[in-house]
């Protein structure tokens, strides 16, 4: 019965009409329930689940099902009403957490940061191969989420790892040379080209492999500068994995590997660093609907990297601050973040200190495609408001023709298509939707990426809703169906 995700049964069980509620909500049926678990399931490496819709039916009627149904439900649903949904909340129940992996209000201390990743990253290897990631993880948000961020504002105090001992002395080098370290470095930015180029489906294991791998380096005595670089490479490695797992669907997982990324970036005393690692935990945030901490995280980045983070760092934030910003409705606050990221872009020319690898991707393409989306959503909250898609319109195409010059960063390319043609269908134009549509369908069966594929389908299944009777649109509906069918995801 664990094929299909079977669970607690009783004589006396109860519907459970807290999923019922939800259920009934979302207008899906029970068997495109079952077909999204499904999906999600083989996202996850979780081969072994194979739901149908009686399967749903005793749900619905009260059983409980076994891990990782609960937590795929709860993303789901989350993903679904733009707002975190809780497995409780669903009135089922959470497997038993072990207090190291359960929520984000972790030690801020050197020792437990090292043993904390080491065990996450050796989990999700583990887990990944028997088909249960994520399954002991709940997503926080609201002031759960961002309390325990705030505490990265708090000085740092000596990190507690193992020191090289009395006898080593200060120049005695480490067992890690100048050009190991250099390697380590260089292949974390090459895991951060790869994401780029290829999106997090591809990769995704091997930076969580390498990242076990540079905490089992922390593990031994190394010299104060050697620790924080390894600290640092932690952190960008954590963060990466973040992001890849956001970008193929698997939000808690994110969210831990974030919330891990900023403690080793504290570690290393990098605070621009834990800045752009709070960014990606911003847009999350937006991705779940919840803009309010997005806000909070972004003001946090602000503030404890301001005497500190380059010019370009700065712009990416206040271009974060204006998606916030419109996502939560607020026109004229949103308009402000948008000049104020411009502004600070164009001061980045001038600026004469060296960049890390992880804002290169913050190229006048991005600044473009952020400030689009950033109007593109006020025109969603606005109510499909006809003025901000037309200011959205020519920042949106100039960011499209930038990144079709860039063979680099194909998912954002891809992306900021999938943009222009949600502009297109606020502008009601449905023929002018269908060319960035049908380009970012080529590029999405190339680049391993469920954030593209999810928007994509979003945005043909609400032109097909709006336009079905234009011929051009339901040749693009065929077309996604046989080009981009629902198969599993690599994680």
């Amino acid at each position: 019965m664990s094929g299909s995700g079977a669970g607690e049964t009783s004589a006396g069980k109860r519907p459970n009409e807290k999923l019922g509620s939800w259920f009934v909500r979302s207008g899906w049926s029970k068997g495109e329930l079952a077909r999204q678990v499904n999906r999600r399931a083989r996202q996850m490496g979780a081969h072994h689940i194979s739901t149908d819709t009686s399967r749903v039916r005793r749900w619905l009627d009260g059983e409980q099902p076994r891990e990782p149904i609960p937590r795929i439900l709860s993303e789901l649903f989350s993903e679904r009403f733009g707002a975190v949904v809780p497995v409780e909340g669903l009135g089922l129940r959470t497997a038993h957490q072990a207090p190291s992996v359960a929520g984000v209000d972790l030690p801020w201390a050197g020792p437990q940061t090292v043993a904390l990743l080491s065990e996450f990253s050796r989990s999700d290897l583990m887990l990944a191969r028997r088909g249960f990631l994520g399954s002991s993880l709940n997503l926080a948000a609201g002031p759960g989420l961002i309390e325990p961020m705030q505490r990265w504002l708090v000085p740092a105090t000596p990190s507690g790892l193992p020191d090289p001992g009395p006898d080593t002395g200060s120049s005695r080098p480490s067992k890690l040379s100048r050009p190991e370290l250099d390697l380590l470095e260089s292949t974390t930015a090459m895991f951060r080209q790869w994401d780029a180029q290829c999106g997090g489906g591809l990769r995704r294991k091997a930076v969580v492999g390498q990242l076990h791998e540079v905490t089992d380096l922390l593990q031994e005595p190394h010299p104060e500068a050697t620790a924080k670089r390894l600290f640092r490479c932690a952190a960008e490695l954590a963060e990466l994995a973040g992001w890849m797992s956001y970008d193929v669907g698997l939000q808690p997982t994110a969210q831990k590997y974030f919330v891990l990324a900023l403690h080793a970036s504290k570690e290393a005393g990098d605070k621009p660093l834990g800045s752009y690692i709070l960014s990606s935990m911003s847009r999350q945030m937006i991705h779940l609907g919840r803009p309010d901490d997005a806000l909070e995280l972004i003001h946090l980045a602000q503030y404890g990297s301001r005497d500190c983070a380059t010019t370009r760092t700065q712009a990416m934030l206040y271009a974060m601050e204006a998606r916030a910003y419109a996502n939560m409705g607020q026109p004229s606050k949103c308009k402000r973040a948008v000049r104020m990221a411009e502004d600070t872009f164009a001061d980045s020319a001038l600026d004469d200190a060296p960049e890390p690898d992880w804002i290169r991707f913050f190229s006048e393409a991005e600044l473009h495609g952020e400030n689009a989306h950033s109007y593109r959503d006020l025109a969603y909250v606005a109510g499909r408001s006809p003025t901000y898609a037309s200011l959205a319109e020519p920042v949106m195409a100039r960011a499209v023709e930038l990144f079709g010059e860039d063979d680099e960063h194909q998912r954002s390319y891809a992306l900021n298509l999938i943009g222009m043609a949600t502009v297109h269908l606020l502008q009601r134009a449905p023929e002018e939707c269908i060319v960035p549509a049908a380009r970012a369908l080529r590029i999405a069966k190339s680049v391993r990426s469920e954030r593209v594929n999810t928007r994509l389908r979003k945005t043909v299944d609400t032109a097909a809703r709006d336009f079905g009777d234009v011929p051009a649109v339901a040749e693009l509906t065929e077309m996604l169906a046989a080009q981009l069918p629902e198969t599993a995801e690599a994680v």
